[in-house]
């Protein structure tokens, strides 16, 4: 019998409801999910990895806002989420099944397949069309980043895109469209995702939204002063309206100017450790970006992510610290989402 640390935290690592909350796919469709190949995230990887869930999002690149590239946007959104409910199936002795509650991911974990949870990133994809919201949910998606790089309709960006003209300040934060589909996102039980959002949206989509936002991707600019990560006064925001930063596995984010391979785990959990110190372990977690720019030397794929708890159990978080940060968190805020609904 292996009693090592390290086999203590592997056998520690697959017994929770582990949650990756947001991972790309490629499009147009690439390599098979069900194929072991040069996919960060497959469904082998997650079998081998210990990743009993992932958020699966139909990323919409911004472009210029005409009516005509908004409904391109919607129309590759909506093809996109068909792609990640096709992936519920059983494959090469693997299932994956559709998970669009906080239930069906705990229960997919005790029948022992994984849990696939539809998203969309960037609000360009609604364009002045608050009904698409809607379609959006009623193919399981869980939440909308109300931004990319470069402002939308909805809001600004924390990363304006100079080649499509944006100014540094567009909205002055949500605009009043954006406030509209907080609204329709509350109503429809999605959640408000702000990474990618400038810091007033961000301030503006906690103040508008009924139920907790999150940040289903980014990290801590106290450590890496980068655009895209959370001041201290916002994770202050996160705290107070109950929801979630997910610390991301985005070299850049992680060191300043960081290539993959000067990154570790060991960043990582700096992260992980001053979010919680900050804010608590409630409002914490873990998420990948995966196959969209996520991945440094000691998680590179999702069959290295039994390293993240490994790291997390050398630093003294606990069976319960290890639940909440994998997928408990958010999880909570789902249901929140969820229970609000109209």
């Amino acid at each position: 019998m292996n009693d090592s640390p390290q086999s203590q935290s592997q056998a520690l690592h697959r017994s929770l409801v582990t949650l990756d909350t947001h991972i790309d796919i490629p499009w147009p469709p690439g390599p098979d999910p069900f194929q072991d190949g040069q996919r960060r995230v497959d469904m082998p990887k997650m079998q081998r990895g210990g990743l009993s869930a992932g958020c699966f999002v139909a990323y919409v690149p911004q472009a210029t806002r005409t009516p005509a590239n908004e409904d391109a946007a919607y129309t590759r959104a909506i093809a996109m989420l068909d792609h990640i409910n096709a992936m519920g199936r059983t494959e090469a002795g693997i299932t994956a099944r559709v998970t669009p509650t906080a239930d069906s991911i705990e229960a997919a974990k005790r029948d022992g397949v994984l849990a696939i949870v539809p998203a969309v990133e960037n609000g360009f994809s609604v364009g002045s069309d608050l009904g698409r919201i809607a379609q959006f949910r009623a193919r399981g998606a869980r939440y909308l980043t109300l931004t990319h790089n470069g402002h939308n309709a909805l809001g600004d960006s924390c990363n304006p895109r100079r080649d499509l003209g944006d100014r540094d300040v567009e909205h002055g934060g949500l605009s009043a469209l954006g406030r509209l589909a907080v609204r329709e996102l509350n109503r429809v039980g999605m959640l408000v995702d702000v990474a990618h959002v400038s810091r007033d949206t961000m301030l503006h989509a906690s103040e508008e939204s009924r139920t907790p936002i999150v940040s289903t991707h980014s990290c801590v600019s106290a450590l890496c002063d980068h655009s895209r990560n959370m001041a201290d006064w916002q994770l202050d925001v996160i705290r107070a309206v109950k929801g979630v930063i997910q610390i991301t596995a985005v070299s850049a984010f992680l060191k300043p100017h960081a290539k993959p391979n000067e990154v570790t785990v060991a960043d990582f959990a700096d992260h992980v450790d001053y979010a919680v110190k900050r804010i608590g372990i409630d409002h914490v977690g873990i998420s990948s970006d995966f196959d969209g720019g996520g991945g440094f030397s000691d998680w590179h794929d999702a069959g290295q992510s039994a390293n993240i708890t490994e790291v997390l159990v050398s630093r003294g978080y606990d069976r319960g610290a290890l639940e909440k940060l994998w997928g408990g968190n958010f999880l909570r805020v789902m249901r929140v989402a969820e229970q609000a609904a109209e």
